[in-house]
């Protein structure tokens, strides 16, 4: 028996067909669309979190939005993945993660945040041939001659130096105390103030070591109370530095708490309360409401994830989109065939005009100021 069509239903179909190929319904179906995976790793769990998930937002953000524009590579459409790893802050785990997302085919990393994970697993993403941008100062992570490793903001030493020249120069203090967290970022950071600070006439009349698990300052506090420090320097993490700061006022040690970027957020705020007011800050890049394009990319931020910026967002989304403008660039999406691009190229980025030089450092290493005033951090 012949198949029979209503003819009404016909002139319906037919219509809506139309339409359909019209308005990219029918587009490619989901098998011809290339998935390109790009690699995360932050700390996701422990007292390190909010860094971490910061992190992850700012990276699915540009994920999110390269896959609203139809972005073609060799002749074929593709679609970026995120795949992201939880590292824990941990180097041993750290590694674990870099060997598990080489394994599942990642083209390109952006990741680790902390400077003795990211050392140890950049060797794994070099040996893969992997690129990886990352947010790490350390200044060992782009001195080890790997092609593949790519930082997007000033180094330890650019702002150590950046840090210790405002507190002679225009803070005009001359005596310090200096604390570190033992990690490769505190560590790195304290050692490059440290020796600006004696370059430029100052003196470091006490130097002293932490662990990233403490939050009782008490007894050290005391020590540097007896000392004439006009400020102290701490190399770490927000998590020991708001503490540090509501036990510098409860003891009386009225002297202003210096740090790097990783104290330039709210949760330092939230730790020392009342105390955090007048502590300083750096931050690598200029003000992101100087940028073109920062406001928009906080309001965008601030929408799709229903919180403002906690700090770190602004880079991840930039390494983001540089290893997809390079695979355009290259029209490739393998490795071997875009990674010349991406060292090649200059990206208006959200944080920075991004360039790289031969190690794999930006260029223009920008630094901007904070101080925490009616507690809120302020640009210098």
């Amino acid at each position: 028996m012949p198949f029979a069509v209503n003819p009404k239903k016909l002139v319906v179909l037919l219509a809506a067909a139309a339409l359909s190929l019209a308005t990219g319904v029918f587009a490619q179906s989901p098998s011809s669309v290339t998935a390109i995976k790009i690699g995360f790793a932050s700390p996701l769990s422990g007292p390190q979190a909010h860094y971490g998930k910061d992190n992850q937002n700012g990276a699915q953000l540009a994920i999110d939005e390269l896959n609203t524009r139809n972005i073609r590579i060799a002749g074929k459409p593709v679609k970026f993945e995120l795949v992201s790893a939880d590292d824990q802050a941990d180097p041993r785990t750290g590694a674990i993660v870099a060997q598990q997302l080489v394994d599942a085919r990642i083209r390109g990393m952006v990741g680790h945040f902390n400077s003795s994970v990211t050392i140890p697993a950049s060797r794994i993403y070099h040996d893969a041939g992997i690129p990886q941008l990352s947010v790490s100062t350390n200044v060992k992570y782009t001195r080890q001659g790997f092609k593949t490793a790519f930082r997007v903001m000033a180094d330890d030493d650019r702002q150590g130096a950046a840090l210790g020249e405002h507190a002679v120069r225009q803070l005009k203090l001359s005596r310090f105390a200096v604390v570190d967290d033992q990690s490769a970022y505190g560590q790195g950071l304290a050692d490059a103030f440290t020796a600006t600070v004696k370059k430029s006439g100052g003196a470091i009349l006490r130097r002293e070591h932490v662990t990233d698990k403490d939050i009782e300052f008490r007894s050290l506090i005391t020590l540097l109370k007896s000392l004439p420090v006009q400020a102290v320097f701490f190399g770490g993490y927000d998590a020991q530095a708001g503490p540090m700061a509501r036990q510098m006022k409860e003891l009386g040690l009225g002297v202003p708490l210096l740090g790097g970027e990783t104290l330039n957020t709210t949760k330092f705020l939230q730790l020392a309360g009342q105390a955090a007011e007048g502590h300083i800050a750096s931050t690598p890049g200029a003000a992101l409401e100087k940028r073109p394009g920062g406001k928009a990319f906080a309001e965008r931020y601030r929408q799709r994830h229903q919180q403002a910026i906690g700090l770190y967002a602004p880079y991840f989304y930039d390494s983001v989109m540089m290893l997809a403008a390079a695979m355009q660039k290259a029209n490739s999406s393998d490795p071997a065939q875009y990674i010349s691009a991406l060292r090649a190229m200059r990206h208006d980025g959200v944080t920075a005009d991004i360039e790289f030089d031969r190690n794999g450092d930006i260029k223009q290493g920008l630094l901007s100021i904070f101080r925490v005033q009616n507690g809120q951090w302020v640009l210098q």
